[in-house]
């Protein structure tokens, strides 16, 4: 019989100590209405009816065996919060890599078919930085671009991919070799490399992408660029509450 480990807190306020006790039992894997009745102890209409309540906000939802699962909401909200706080730790990972490169380094978060510049190691008072903080683009091209999408679901995939300047083949050579590399679209004859930051549950959640023109970067990554921007990534994992390595290596 299906244990629940997770213990409700208490609000005081009915239905929102039901839906809490639901979520609980959820939280410990799938459950089907019959075990949501029998380990909360509530009746079935009640079990039923707060069920489908959860379930039209997004808080729950079925599994291909029809069973009750945690819905996206949920794991949307903690991976917000996961990108808040790695946004806060970011600047001094930045400030680092580019010390150590001499090449800009920054982060992008992707939103539907936009990508937003949401940290920089560029000094905010520069008038020499093409792409500042709260820059918004296109996520149709590019190395960031193609990083933000190569580890979504099918379908997700699939949207993205409309009138991208890249192709599935692409994505999955991302996929393999755990990073991107080409042309930066919003900076004339610069060169960029992009490697995923992951979240709890190794999520992508944002890509740190380093930018250069050519000589300083190369028209191929090196492995000691490679490295660098790599334990850069591994560095933001950490803060943003993954405890592994952001499944990139530096072989050329």
């Amino acid at each position: 019989m299906k244990v629940v480990t997770q213990q409700p807190r208490i609000s005081g306020v009915g239905v929102l100590d039901k839906a809490s006790v639901l979520l609980a039992i959820v939280e410990d894997g799938p459950a089907t209405l019959a075990e949501l009745v029998t380990i909360s102890g509530l009746t079935r209409p009640t079990a039923h009816r707060i069920a489908q309540a959860l379930e039209r906000l997004d808080l729950l939802t079925r599994d291909h065996c029809g069973r009750y699962v945690l819905g996206t909401r949920l794991g949307n909200i903690a991976v917000e919060a996961q990108r808040d706080r790695l946004v806060r730790a970011a600047l001094p990972v930045l400030a680092d890599l580019a010390a150590l490169t001499g090449l800009d380094a920054r982060i992008f978060r992707r939103r539907g078919e936009k990508q937003f510049c949401v940290a920089t190691s560029v000094d905010p008072l520069s008038l020499t930085d093409c792409i500042p903080v709260g820059t918004a683009r296109p996520a149709k091209a590019g190395a960031a671009s193609q990083v933000l999408l190569a580890w979504e679901e099918p379908e997700e995939l699939y949207e993205g991919l409309r009138g991208a300047r890249f192709t599935a083949a692409q994505l999955a050579l991302v996929r393999r070799r755990g990073w991107a590399h080409g042309p930066d679209t919003a900076v004339p004859e610069a060169v960029s490399i992009a490697v995923p930051v992951r979240a709890k549950e190794n999520r992508v959640v944002c890509a740190l992408v380093l930018t250069g023109k050519r000589p300083r970067m190369p028209a191929e990554p090196n492995r000691a660029l490679l490295g660098a921007v790599i334990d850069a990534a591994s560095r933001l994992c950490d803060v943003a509450g993954n405890s592994r390595a952001p499944g990139t290596r530096a072989a050329v």
